[in-house]
């Protein structure tokens, strides 16, 4: 093998990945947030007793769920702007990370709501706690150490998936790695940098969120 690696055109642009990779933990972040809002009221409504609520929920996780992210993304940001509904590239790609995100997060909480021991619920009733109180204060802390792990599972998926966010040219780590690609030609080293970069920050949010996890179990 002849190949010579030269990283040099990585390292002249290696503030520009990290502006990237950056714009890519921020879009998971929002995006997680706004989704996991989402997806506790419709995890509330698919455990509930009204049978229109729990038919939202479940058709709304059915319908997500069986959709390639990439699709709804050109759909919100080329298909959209048909009907009069125009966002810029951006807040359209949080938009349809978001809801992407509340569809899973909706089965995560849903599990998690599902795991909460019955007589714990009956205890609150016993001490005279009102039922929104023993959601808050009861229900709640347990049905979210119940929902931890996945939730971080999700979140590193989903900040993977902020690269599909270059499709519409939003500046996050994979468009600026295939500009630098794109001047350079140094394919190897760019892409093998922006894999590693990916795989340290996957495992830094795995590290910290299993942190956490333990935090809530003690």
């Amino acid at each position: 093998m002849n190949y010579t690696f030269n990283f040099t055109p990585v390292w002249q642009n290696w503030p520009l990945l990290l502006e990237g990779l950056a714009l890519g933990l921020g879009l998971a972040t929002l995006s997680i947030a706004i989704g996991s809002v989402a997806g506790l009221v419709l995890a509330f409504c698919a455990t509930g007793k009204h049978p229109a609520l729990r038919a939202l929920a479940f058709g709304y996780v059915s319908i997500v769920r069986n959709l390639p992210i990439l699709v709804i993304v050109l759909f919100i940001f080329f298909g959209l702007p048909q009907l009069g509904l125009a966002f810029d590239k951006s807040t359209s790609f949080i938009l349809a990370l978001s809801l992407y995100a509340a569809a899973y997060m909706t089965e995560v909480f849903r599990a998690g709501l599902l795991g909460v021991p019955p007589g714990i619920s009956e205890a609150g009733q016993a001490i005279g706690l009102t039922p929104l109180s023993i959601k808050y204060y009861v229900v709640l802390p347990v049905m979210l150490r119940n929902a931890m792990p996945a939730f971080a599972n999700n979140f590193v998926s989903l900040f993977k998936d902020t690269s599909l966010a270059a499709a519409i040219a939003v500046p996050e780590l994979t468009f600026y790695a295939q500009k630098v690609n794109s001047e350079s030609f140094r394919v190897l080293e760019v892409w093998s940098v922006t894999a590693a970069l990916y795989i340290a920050t996957c495992y830094l949010i795995s590290l910290l969120l299993r942190g956490l996890e333990s935090r809530l179990r003690l």
